[in-house]
């Protein structure tokens, strides 16, 4: 075990729940839509994953729902496989689900919007290209020691740039770039971008009947923005054919505010004992419905190893928490999902 001595010298830095002010912004904007709201918020270090999904599940067991769903996305993405299977577990509760974009919906969070029949945007709103990035185990490794991502967009800028300036046309450019990025890398990338436009497909399927239009949006978005994170604001969205429509300016103005309190919830929560050790308590994911709110909190002591010049996790007691109204009295727990 690392010895960190400044640790009983020092309380450990905890975020604020504010469920009960979340709640009261939940109930405005129900009344408004005159129907049942699910929020679903990552911070920048959170992401979509498949444990969200058990969170989704538990919450659509308690909401009593109606034949419309509103869904409140901020994310910046994650897996896209958790996307398509979040929409199919939504699906099995509500017959319509319209999303409320009010910022930033990227990457795997477009794919969520995707699978829903009306996506609402609003002034800041954007969605983005979904072309796939991995961080494969044979991936290249920057200063820090640390495997980075690499998608195929990228490797086919190369390989293009390559052949249009390369003086000797017989020369095969793969030989030079293998010995950067290994040939695994590429071929799971290549895999990856594969799934990524059948994810996509597969997700506007479930209300999409027009096979040809869902094809057309799926290529359009894995491959034709030069860059991932290009923002596809309102207007764009209309003209790749996405049913998107401007969001009500209060529902806009109250879903801010919200996304406002989950960003107090979601600050950096970092503990320093020391150069080489602190502790993170950050909540990464929040999911919100009526009486009940789910949030993952990172709970663990980090070591830097010098002579590795990585950084490596302690004692790790991360988990999901969850708060519900019972009876009238507000209900803390932890919820395990392995």
């Amino acid at each position: 075990m690392i010895n960190t001595p400044k640790s009983k010298d020092r309380e450990v830095i905890k975020p604020p729940v504010l469920f009960s002010e979340t709640q009261s912004i939940i109930n405005k904007i129900e009344s408004i839509l005159q129907g049942d709201l699910i929020c679903y918020w990552n911070s920048q270090n959170g992401s979509i994953c498949n444990n969200d999904i058990i969170g989704f599940y538990e919450i659509l067991k308690k909401v009593d729902l109606g034949e419309t769903l509103y869904l409140f996305i901020k994310s910046a993405g994650g897996d896209g496989r958790a996307s398509l299977r979040i929409i199919n577990l939504i699906r099995k509760y509500v017959k319509r689900i319209v999303a409320l974009i009010p910022l930033e919906c990227s990457s795997a969070a477009t794919m969520l919007a995707l699978g829903t029949d009306e996506i609402h945007m609003g002034a800041l709103a954007y969605l983005s290209a979904v072309d796939t990035s991995i961080t494969h185990k044979l991936s290249p490794i920057d200063k820090n020691n640390v495997s980075v991502s690499v998608s195929q967009d990228e490797l086919g800028r190369v390989i293009r740039l390559w052949n249009k300036e390369s003086q000797s046309k017989d020369f095969n450019p793969y030989s030079s770039l293998y010995q950067y990025i290994h040939p695994l890398v590429i071929g799971a990338v290549d895999r990856a971008s594969s799934l990524s436009i059948k994810l996509c497909k597969e997700i506007l399927s479930y209300h999409q009947t027009d096979k040809k239009k869902a094809e057309e949006i799926s290529n359009h978005l894995n491959s034709d923005y030069p860059s991932h994170s290009y923002p596809i604001t309102y207007i764009e969205s209309k003209k790749i054919g996405l049913n998107a429509k401007p969001i009500d300016a209060n529902i806009n103005d109250l879903l801010i505010k919200l996304s406002e309190l989950y960003s107090e919830m979601g600050q950096r929560a970092y503990t320093d004992y020391d150069d080489l050790n602190y502790h993170d308590n950050e909540i990464l994911n929040i999911l919100e419905g009526k009486d009940v709110q789910f949030y993952y909190q990172v709970d663990r002591d980090w070591h830097y190893r010098t002579e590795e010049r990585r950084w490596v996790s302690l004692n790790d007691n991360s988990s999901w928490r969850k708060i519900e109204m019972k009876d009238g009295k507000m209900v803390k727990s932890k919820h395990h999902i392995r």
